[in-house]
């Protein structure tokens, strides 16, 4: 799903709100999850997961055309962790347990 399909959900769902009251509040909550995590906080949202930022430490790395070495700076990455409802629904759907 991709920022413009969230969208029109929320249209077919919310057909009181208008097209530029849902792409502004679409807008606003990516946002401020941003803005939380560019200032190392943690966002969390019940039943679905919580996105927090890690370090990465300097690490060597290859650039695969080359097989060179380079340096791959420290660098600071989100991470996600599926709260348990959605774990529990994704594990229910898998190939695994379809048989």
């Amino acid at each position: 799903m991709v920022r413009s399909d969230l969208v029109a959900t929320l249209l077919r769902k919310k057909p009181a709100l208008d097209l530029m009251e849902i792409e502004r509040i679409v807008y606003v909550f990516f946002e401020e999850m941003a803005n939380k995590l560019e200032a190392g906080g943690r966002v969390e949202l019940r039943g679905f997961g919580i996105f927090t930022t890690r370090r990465r430490q300097e690490r060597t790395g290859h650039n695969p055309q080359t097989g060179d070495k380079v340096l791959v700076p420290a660098k600071r990455v989100v991470h996600f962790k599926p709260g348990k409802e959605i774990a529990i629904r994704i594990r229910s759907k898998s190939p695994a347990n379809q048989a």
